[in-house]
């Protein structure tokens, strides 16, 4: 007779509360079917009025998660509970959760500040600490960096207000250094007409703000070290530093400057060894 008073007890339960559980599961899938829609229309029309790309993958972050909380509370009130009630539990256990979220806090805050100073924004390639990429998406907690091996690179908004960054595209033009070595015996001047020549024979080297230099840097124990400091548009950048030490060291080669390497003169003395 018990087994058979808890199989009702049971019955009556799931005739009871059954139909309201289904209708708030029912309820969950479908919303997180419209979020994931109406976020991505959105996005679609924030590109067509062309809002700058770090406030668009911002927004649609934080549209998400604004929409599946209420989404949420709306499924708990459906299943029957007080939404008063959850909201005063919510409300008490919130300095807890506040305490225990308290990094990731700082990455919302953190998203907030980048959003609104743009230390940088989508496109541009930034070193934050030790990582460096291209920025793919600025988000509420995170920031998505692609390297350019095409690696991604997941880097909390906390470690930007918190750290060192560096942006390599926040300015039009960029200086590139240069420090080539020559023998002692090497006509310096001569290893100078030869660089200046390669520097004017590339287009992409520019005279703002600051002419090519050229001096000698330093005496060092095997070479006399030549630095070269040229600018260029921040595009031009690597393609200008890759090519030109190809170029001089071809050009060296061709001329008879040469190129020194640290090296050591090791010196064998014989002795006799008398009876």
């Amino acid at each position: 007779m018990d087994v058979n008073k808890h199989i009702n007890y049971a019955v009556e339960l799931v005739m009871d509360y059954g139909p309201t559980l289904l209708l708030a599961i029912v309820t969950l899938i479908i919303g997180l079917w419209l979020i994931k829609l109406l976020t991505r229309g959105v996005f679609k029309m924030m590109e067509r009025k062309e809002i700058d790309p770090s406030l668009k993958t911002f927004l649609k972050s934080l549209l998400s998660i604004v929409l599946k909380i209420i989404l949420i509370i709306t499924v708990i009130g459906m299943a029957g509970v007080e939404i008063a009630a959850f909201i005063a539990i919510f409300a008490s256990i919130g300095i807890g959760i506040g305490m225990a979220l308290s990094g990731t806090l700082q990455n919302v805050a953190g998203g907030i500040f980048i959003l609104f100073m743009k230390p940088y924004k989508v496109g541009d390639f930034i070193k934050i600490q030790s990582e460096m990429g291209t920025v793919n998406a600025i988000q509420v907690f995170h920031t998505i960096l692609k390297t350019v091996d095409n690696k991604t690179i997941v880097v909390p908004n906390a470690q930007v207000i918190n750290g060192i960054l560096t942006n390599y595209s926040a300015e039009e033009k960029r200086r590139v250094d240069f420090l080539f070595g020559i023998g002692y015996n090497d006509d310096i001047d001569q290893a100078k007409g030869i660089i200046m020549g390669l520097i004017k024979s590339d287009n992409r080297i520019i005279n703002d703000p600051a002419e090519p230099f050229i001096a000698v840097n330093e005496l060092g124990a095997s070479s006399v070290d030549l630095v070269v400091r040229v600018w260029v548009n921040a595009s031009d950048y690597w393609d200008v530093y890759f090519e030109m030490v190809e170029n001089v060291k071809k050009s060296f080669d061709a001329q008879g400057i040469s190129i020194p390497f640290p090296q050591q003169d090791v010196h064998m003395y014989q002795h006799q060894i008398s009876d």
